[in-house]
């Protein structure tokens, strides 16, 4: 990162090919994730609707996040 010093160093992450601590070693300021949380939700809502519609079971419903732990994070 020496090439952009004194710059602060931004970085789009949109799949898994670091981590937090890699990226701050290497001098990244600001990690943006874009779109991506979004696509892993609607990965979820795929994945059980596909299961309902083709096997006729909830089983990934149980797999959902609980409102009460929804709540709490929206409270930090």
């Amino acid at each position: 990162m020496s090439a952009v010093a004194p710059r602060p160093v931004n970085v789009l992450v949109g799949g898994d090919f670091s981590t937090v601590a890699e990226l701050a070693d290497a001098g990244v300021r600001r990690i943006s994730v874009g779109g991506a949380l979004a696509r892993a939700a609607w990965t979820g809502f795929l994945e059980a609707a596909k299961e309902i519609a083709e096997k006729g079971t909830f089983t990934r419903l149980a797999t959902a996040v609980s409102f009460t732990e929804i709540d709490r994070g929206f409270a930090r």
